[in-house]
């Protein structure tokens, strides 16, 4: 099955609109967590994952920066999807009809403005799609979900409101994942490299590992710390970073890292997104 293009969700899902607007040849999958879904990849039951990372107001989808480093998967491709959220009834509801909306609390934080504003009550769910599905099945006209067009259509639901995230920038950042690595020709174009590592809890143990991208002018453009193992005593980072590792910069930073940190896991090296701001 090497045309298929897994996903966390039920269909409509937001990760589902990516799967389709982006490998519009690929079959989307869903899957019900995130790990069911990098094991699909692995275990050959699918090409590639579509995996959300980040959101320009949410944040970050923290369950993922634990996945990435033990996932045995490859990040072979980034994607950037604007996000319009929709406020879904059953057919004969109106918006005044609405006390409670479902959605995943992504999406909730999304569109935490406008629900205030109309004096709507958020009800976190697995999955925005999912909310939709239950919001369908129930019936119930003062209740609505908060999901994607395709949502609507999928569950047959009425579109009550529409776009109505707070912010106009409201974008999604997605990763593609495959089993085997992608390295891109250095001189195709811009690139990001993905990897984690961990330092230990000595005094500017984090600047002295960081210094080199510095010094050889690589872009950081992310730096997410956590903790594993059950300890406070060290973090381990994820990072990207704008440069090839072939690059002589690039080699130089990088032996910088290793030589004052440990477990460095390049997780990918990947072409840049055309949205993406490179200055």
């Amino acid at each position: 099955m090497s045309d298929v293009i897994v996903y966390q969700g039920e269909s409509g899902a937001y990760s589902h609109l990516a799967c389709q607007a982006f490998f519009p040849n690929h079959t989307p999958m869903p899957c019900a967590s995130f790990a069911s879904a990098f094991a699909r990849v692995r275990d050959g039951e699918a090409q590639l994952a579509m995996i959300p990372v980040e959101n320009t107001v949410a944040g970050r989808v923290s369950d993922i920066y634990h996945l990435l480093p033990q996932g045995g998967l490859h990040i072979v491709g980034e994607r950037y999807l604007a996000v319009h959220h929709q406020l879904l009834g059953v057919k004969g509801a109106k918006k005044e009809d609405i006390k409670t909306a479902r959605s995943h609390p992504m999406a909730l934080g999304q569109v935490r403005k406008k629900l205030l504003e109309w004096n709507i009550r958020s009800v976190a769910d697995v999955d925005t799609a999912g909310a939709a599905r239950k919001v369908a099945e129930e019936g119930d006209k003062s209740v609505a979900a908060v999901a994607s067009k395709l949502s609507a259509e999928t569950y047959d639901l009425d579109i009550l409101a529409e776009n109505i995230e707070d912010e106009s920038h409201n974008t999604t950042r997605f990763l593609i994942l495959s089993p085997n690595p992608v390295m891109p020709i250095q001189t195709d174009g811009p690139v990001v490299t993905s990897f984690v590592f961990k330092v230990r809890s000595v005094a500017s143990a984090l600047y002295k590992a960081l210094g080199g991208f510095a010094t050889n002018g690589i872009n950081m453009t992310k730096l997410e710390s956590y903790m594993v193992g059950g300890s406070f005593q060290a973090a381990q980072f994820y990072a990207d970073v704008e440069g090839h590792p072939d690059s002589p910069a690039m080699r130089h930073a990088l032996e910088e890292l290793a030589f004052f940190s440990e477990n460095l896991t390049i997780l990918g090296t990947y072409p840049a997104d055309s949205s993406r701001n490179l200055g």
